[in-house]
């Protein structure tokens, strides 16, 4: 086995790259940058019914905005299936499987047999030692490993212990179908064993296999891959994640408004923790991520948690940055078309100037974009009912009090406009927010906002004054 470390993740293209597939990929790329190691992509599409090119495409998509990219090309296991064949071939020639000609009909007799006498089915290993010149014409047979009969198969495993499985209970399982297909657990060994695959991470889910697989692995004589399963995520009341938990394609927190780095930090908390490190980079995550210290039950996702880890990375994030993120993702943000709603040097500009009062608000990209729709929206601005109320009672008349001041100023910046303000608050003996209030409302349709001296420096002379007169009494 190399010394260097190569870890895969292994996706069928059946679906999107949902959230539990991608904390999967996250381990298994965070182990391979950890230990100098690689990760690799394999596409599982040996279900030529459901694997569809979208999927494929989504999923390395969803990767890669996750900053998740497989360090060489994705291999396809369908266009192996030459390889497995040839392997599954080995096998019967080396002694170590055989071709089996048992009936469909035979097989269900079996299954009612172990039925009746309340045990599980197995396949009772009718052509295990038989001669295949015994066999019926015309019929194809299956390639079945020769299991040892007595005995037990140890996987131990760096995440759940030594788990041990009774040879008896593994029975001559199928490697190759009658139509020369692989099944699945024939086609994982042999993609791993080529690929040069040294550690499997993945859901528990495929704990079992593992038995079956390490059998495989040791009829070849090949190296057994270390293994860890990680526990799968449950819904935040702990029954198994659906989608009304959060079940969904990657692509759907990229359309909440998720950041990257922030969806990576929550998701790598879900089952693996070091100490009580809540917020984690993902330069700390690669210093400081094991698969030894991923915890053997269910994480539970919960969809607080991750808004208020975004909201860190949010406020976190350079502004520039930020503005890039919301021009790049603004075609999947349901509201993206506030992003639209000027030239692309205005909306850049504005953004920037009005970033860090926006971000300081937001946790989410959909939240940060609905909070500055104020600075793109035409005029008459649209009023919200909260907004009307203080407009209507006495707000139009403390707006038309404060434009002339406004006009008057020789430079417009945050620092002059609050002086302004001030002055007029003093001078009718009001407190500041009597006199700010109205000005949000006039200058936003909405009571809340970004300071409010902020907003009038960002919208710049012209378009303030306008909205002002817009609601002036």
């Amino acid at each position: 086995m190399t010394d260097r470390v190569v870890t895969r993740f292994a996706p069928s293209p059946t679906g999107y790259l949902h959230i539990g597939g991608a904390r999967t990929a996250l381990f298994n790329w965070l182990y391979a940058r950890k230990t100098g190691g690689k990760m690799l992509l394999r596409i599982e599409d040996t279900d030529r019914e459901r694997s569809t090119e979208p999927a494929v495409r989504a999923i390395i998509d969803g990767l890669h905005w996750l900053g998740l990219d497989a360090d060489e090309p994705p291999v396809s296991q369908f266009e192996r299936a030459p390889r497995h064949r040839e392997v599954a071939e080995e096998l019967v020639a080396a002694g170590k499987a055989y071709f089996c000609y048992a009936s469909p009909a035979e097989l269900d007799e079996m299954r009612e047999k172990a039925k009746a006498e309340k045990r599980p089915p197995r396949y009772d290993g009718r052509w295990r030692d038989r001669d295949p010149s015994e066999a019926p014409a015309g019929v194809k047979p299956v390639i079945r490993i020769k299991a040892p009969l007595d005995g037990e198969t140890v996987v131990q495993d760096r995440v759940q212990g030594d788990v041990r499985f009774p040879n008896k209970d593994l029975d001559d399982f199928i490697l190759l179908r009658s139509d020369g297909t692989p099944t699945y657990m024939h086609a994982v060994v042999v993609d791993d064993h080529d690929m040069g695959v040294t550690h499997v991470i993945r859901g528990d889910d495929h704990l079992t296999n593992a038995g079956r697989q390490t059998l495989i692995y040791k009829a070849m004589g090949w190296d057994v891959p270390v293994f860890a399963h990680i526990p799968l995520i449950h819904g935040a009341d702990g029954a198994k994640l659906s989608k009304r938990h959060g079940a969904l394609g990657v692509e759907a927190y990229r359309e909440m408004g998720y950041l990257p780095v922030g969806l990576k930090n929550y998701l790598v908390r879900l089952g693996w923790s070091h100490g009580d490190e809540e917020i984690i980079s993902p330069e700390d995550m690669i210093a400081w991520f094991d698969i030894d210290d991923v915890n053997r039950g269910a994480a539970r996702f919960d969809f607080a948690k991750l808004d208020a880890v975004n909201g860190h990375w949010i406020r976190m994030s350079a502004d520039g940055e930020l503005v890039d993120q919301l021009m790049n993702v603004r075609d999947h943000l349901p509201n993206g078309a506030i992003l639209r709603s000027a030239p692309d040097d205005v909306v850049r500009d504005r953004l920037l100037r009005a970033m860090p009062g926006l971000k300081e608000r937001a946790k989410t990209l959909v939240e940060l974009a609905e909070s500055a729709a104020y600075l793109f929206a035409a005029r008459p601005l649209a009023i919200d009912p909260k907004a009307e109320e203080i407009l209507a009672g006495g707000g139009r008349e403390v707006v038309a009090s404060l434009l002339p001041g406004l006009e008057a100023l020789p430079e417009w910046n945050a620092a002059t406009i609050e002086a302004t303000v001030r002055d007029y608050a003093e001078r009718e003996g009001l407190k500041l927010g009597k006199a700010a209030q109205p000005l949000r409302a006039a200058l936003t349709g909405k009571t809340t906002s970004p300071g409010v001296f902020d907003v009038l420096d960002v919208l710049g002379r012209d378009e303030t004054l306008a909205r002002l007169r817009d609601q002036a009494a």
